[in-house]
């Protein structure tokens, strides 16, 4: 809670928008207006039992509210640490203010960023264009609204409590087996909807799923597992039974292009089907029950390590949540395909990845669950696993898709899960620095730097040179 300020302003709008006066709900609270009305005006500090009050009586939870502000405060940081803004060193607890106090200027200013990023990229690919290094390919614009669905799933912390709860109420009308999903659904879909699914023919390439409306017939690409194919018709059922709802959520998101919006409507089946396949309460149960084990409730519903380690991503219900985790899906040139999380910790959007993660390290040492305890730039440190994950091609002649899947938590929640065992979590030695990626990282000693921070100065130096590359000068704070 020490990273949430200005909190008077919030307090008194949540008040007012419950129609409640300054006595009524000191009443509540079982404390004196007067006592209320030093708390809204930011002139009295809220201790731990007078929160829990706040708390009970809003029906609110502040700590939500403080990892909100970290996650926009660490997006500013990054905008900030760009060319255009050189030498705006500003402190993270007052990027943290501006946050706190204008919340929605804050998210304005990012969009306005995102914009100006775009603006440069076109320019950098018509001036390559022109100099004759490269024809112009409509590639940066396939790019945008997939980072635009991402940041909507990141801003509601990759949780959708309506589509999460309806697939979670089918799953219990329907009195579905976990052991025999793939069969429930199809006979699901044949006796509710009058839709036959069908295996694909061996002749039918690449496809994974393909929907016939005109003969209402789904079918599912043979070469792939139960539990992939299950996936495949409960997506379908999101899509054509849930579509409604679907176009709610993205009606009330902020989404502006055609593209994205149409991006968005898949994942947002995506997101159905996996909660279908692993409903809420009963996985979240389990999850509890079995430490968080990935494998084991791999085995317990059937599912693949990257889908478990998804679904473990979204279990935000209020009032009701498990661990929060990021996801990442990375190849194994450190480029980022999946990225979602529920947590403030913050990925790359510009340039490589760190390489001090231990998703990178995770190719070294195929199948084997890593650990790793990392602190970020943000003071952080997170319990972070990354395991391997290969897709099949299809046949021989054909490559493997090979992935490193990574999954986190903060360390204040580590000792809820099965991986903290054998760790100790109180050595500040125990813990590795890592950071977003070289560009934005101001670490001055990392031997694995592969580019200077762009809101730094180098110091070159010829009579001198040091075991770090790309020597800069220090911040304030780092002197």
């Amino acid at each position: 809670m020490s990273h949430l300020v200005n909190h008077g302003r919030r307090v008194r709008k949540l008040r007012e928008q419950r129609g409640l006066t300054q006595a009524a709900l000191a009443e509540k609270m079982a404390i004196s207006p007067s006592y209320l009305n030093q708390i809204e005006n930011d002139t009295r500090p809220l201790n731990k039992r007078v929160l829990t009050k706040l708390e009970l009586a809003l029906g609110v939870d502040f700590t939500d509210w403080a990892e909100d502000e970290d996650r926009r405060a660490n997006l500013l940081r990054e905008a900030l640490n760009d060319p255009l803004f050189r030498g705006a060193d500003i402190p993270t607890q007052e990027l943290r203010e501006a946050v706190s106090a204008s919340p929605r200027v804050a998210d304005r200013f990012l969009q306005l960023f995102r914009a100006h990023q775009r603006l440069q990229n076109d320019y950098q690919t018509l001036a390559e264009s022109i100099a004759g290094e490269e024809r112009i390919k409509a590639l940066h614009g396939a790019q945008f609204p997939y980072e635009d669905v991402r940041d909507f799933f990141y801003r509601r912390n990759n949780h959708i409590e309506a589509i999460d709860a309806a697939a979670e109420n089918l799953f219990e009308e329907q009195n579905f087996n976990i052991d025999d999903l793939q069969s429930d659904l199809a006979n699901y879909l044949l006796h509710h909807h009058n839709i036959t699914v069908k295996l694909a023919s061996e002749n039918s390439g690449n496809l994974q799923k393909r929907y016939d409306a005109e003969n209402r017939i789904l079918y599912i690409g043979k070469p792939s597992s139960p539990s992939r194919r299950a996936f495949h018709i409960a997506h379908q059922i999101g899509l054509l039974i849930y579509g409604k709802m679907i176009d709610r959520e993205i009606e009330n998101s902020d989404l502006a292009s055609l593209q994205a919006r149409s991006i968005c409507r898949v994942g947002l089946a995506n997101y159905f089907a996996g909660a279908l396949l692993m409903p809420y309460t009963r996985f979240l149960n389990d999850a509890k029950e079995l430490r968080y084990d990935i494998e084991r409730l791999c085995g317990l519903y059937g599912n693949s390590f990257e889908q478990v380690c998804h679904r473990l991503s979204t279990l935000q219900r209020p009032g009701d949540k498990g661990v929060p985790f990021y996801f990442v899906r990375v190849d194994i040139a450190g480029n980022i395909s999946k990225r979602q999380s529920a947590t403030s910790f913050h990925f790359a959007r510009l340039g490589g990845v760190c390489p001090l993660w231990n998703v990178h390290e995770a190719f070294s040492s195929p199948g084997k669950i890593l650990r790793q305890l990392a602190e970020m730039p943000d003071g952080k440190t997170y319990l972070c696993l990354a395991r391997t994950v290969y897709e099949s091609g299809g046949n021989y002649l054909k490559p493997e898709r090979k992935f490193a899947i990574g999954l986190g938590c903060e360390i204040r929640h580590a000792n809820q899960l099965v991986y903290a065992t054998g760790l100790d979590l109180e050595n500040p030695e125990a813990v590795e620095p890592i950071g977003v990626s070289c560009r934005v990282c101001e670490r001055p000693n990392c031997p694995q730097r592969a580019f200077p921070p762009l809101s730094r100065r180098l110091t070159i130096s010829e009579n001198a040179r040091s075991a770090f590359p790309y020597p800069f000068e220090k911040s304030e704070d780092q002197s």
